[in-house]
């Protein structure tokens, strides 16, 4: 019998170096299912791209922004208060509009039987570019 899908939502985390310039690319997967109660976040940084875009950019910088998500998603406490907060308000703090080099898209939202694969196939798909 196959597994009942929960619903879920995910953002897609983008670096944008230059905010005047607008451009960004995809770096990171942040995917909530709180009926799963699962919050998680797959990042990596392309950091060819990030020199083409903005060759003053420090990718050192860029990667412990990156690098920090994950650990938010997780409760650590290393990260501050915001770990202390249950998961749906850590998701929603991390998706919150910013100014920053990484920003979270748009909330989107689906069914999975199985959020950390899920997790894994949109960071396959929509970070590294694989089907």
């Amino acid at each position: 019998m196959p597994a009942t899908r929960s619903p879920f939502e995910y953002a897609i985390l983008r670096v944008v170096p230059r905010e005047d310039r607008g451009e960004a690319f995809n770096a990171g997967i942040l995917l909530q299912s709180r009926t799963r109660r699962y919050l998680g976040a797959r990042v990596e940084l392309d950091e060819e791209v990030l020199r083409a875009l903005s060759p003053g950019c420090d990718p050192s910088v860029v990667r412990a922004q990156l690098e920090t998500i994950p650990r938010i998603c997780a409760g650590d406490p290393s990260t501050g208060p915001i770990a202390a907060l249950s998961r749906p308000e850590r998701f929603h703090w991390l998706v919150s509009p910013s100014s920053t080099v990484v920003q979270a898209s748009a909330v989107h939202t689906g069914l999975s039987a199985d959020p950390a694969a899920t997790l894994e196939h949109l960071f396959n798909t929509l970070v590294r570019g694989r089907i």
